[in-house]
């Protein structure tokens, strides 16, 4: 067995698990540095055995890297395919076409664009949508604008080799204060999804916040409304409560200006709560299933957001991304 691809494989495990994100990184630090080496030198460490010469590589991912090399199965990762087990969402999650939010290292995801989309294309997906962060998010590395016309000629780039799964150009945009999007709308324009979420002063007051949120869902570049309530219920980042917003407005605008509401597949999230979640259906809402993966393992997610929409009884086709490639892009851009 390719001992990076062993080494990346268990990393996707342990993602999906949700194991310390600095223990599974060990894993692709180690298969990033196996892939750089030569034929040459990977025979003569193979020959070796000294692998964990090697900075960066310890006892474990040597372990895995030797059992690989030897054309075995390494146990960790015989392990973790046998203790995977499904996280639900039945036939709505077999709708679901693909992801609309999900990161990559290019600003806080631990891995390379090409890797999640490989990654998300090996899940069945038949599209998913790059949604990395916009600037004023400094903490996550957020995209300048400089840097997001970078990115979408890599991505033009990277659609040939992966077709027919299709990658589309998106963004995670911070709504300000007063509403308005975190980027140049030129920009926006270009994008086939934008999902729009609010990250700071998630404690302003009501009132303040609803008439935020309401500016940014009415806003014809808009496609979804990111884990609106902002809540984490769970998680190494502890618990932070709900924003306060008058939810039958905000939705009531999300219906009206054709935004889809994000069920955030991220298990620490769970967002919108279950009586938003009910209320958003009883008004008409679209909604959009999503990851909001920050590494491959994260991708599979889908499944904890499927299983929320099918105990919420979220009927399948107001689900937008169990529609094609085509209507979804179509649909998002008449918005424009």
């Amino acid at each position: 067995m390719d001992p990076v691809a062993a080494l990346r494989e268990i990393a996707y495990y342990k993602d999906r698990a949700r194991e310390d994100s600095r223990r599974v990184m060990a894993y692709r630090k180690a298969a990033d540095i196996v892939e750089a080496l030569d034929e040459t030198a990977r025979d003569r460490h193979g020959r070796a055995g000294s692998w964990q010469s090697l900075p960066g590589i310890g006892p474990r991912t040597a372990k895995v890297i030797v059992q690989a090399w030897a054309g075995q199965v390494p146990d960790a990762l015989a392990e973790l395919r046998s203790s995977a087990t499904d996280l639900g969402g039945d036939h709505i999650r077999q709708a679901l076409r693909g992801d609309l939010h999900c990161h990559s290292n290019w600003s806080d995801g631990s891995a390379p664009i090409e890797e999640m989309m490989t990654t998300a294309a090996a899940l069945g997906h038949e599209y998913c949508a790059l949604t990395d962060h916009s600037p004023r998010l400094t903490i996550a590395n957020g995209l300048s604008a400089d840097r997001l016309r970078r990115q979408l000629d890599i991505i033009d780039e990277l659609r040939g080799r992966l077709a027919p799964f299709r990658i589309l150009t998106g963004i995670e945009v911070d709504i300000l204060e007063d509403g308005t999007l975190d980027q140049d709308p030129e920009l926006l324009d270009r994008l086939d999804v934008v999902v729009a979420s609010v990250h700071s002063k998630l404690a302003m007051d009501a009132p303040a916040m609803t008439r935020r949120m309401v500016r940014a869902v009415m806003n014809s570049r808009v496609n979804v409304l990111g884990h609106c309530t902002g809540r984490l219920v769970s998680g190494n980042r502890g618990i932070r409560a709900e924003s306060k917003f008058d939810a039958e407005k905000v939705f009531t605008a999300c219906r009206d200006h054709r935004t889809a509401v994000e069920i955030n597949s991220r298990p620490e999230r769970r967002d919108p709560p279950t009586r938003l979640l009910t209320l958003a259906r009883d008004i008409g809402c679209d909604f959009s299933i999503d990851t909001d993966a920050h590494a491959p393992g994260q991708l599979d997610f889908l499944g904890y957001g499927a299983q929320r929409a099918l105990d919420a009884d979220v009927p399948v086709d107001r689900i937008i991304n169990t529609w094609s490639a085509d209507k979804l892009v179509g649909w998002a851009q008449s918005g424009s």
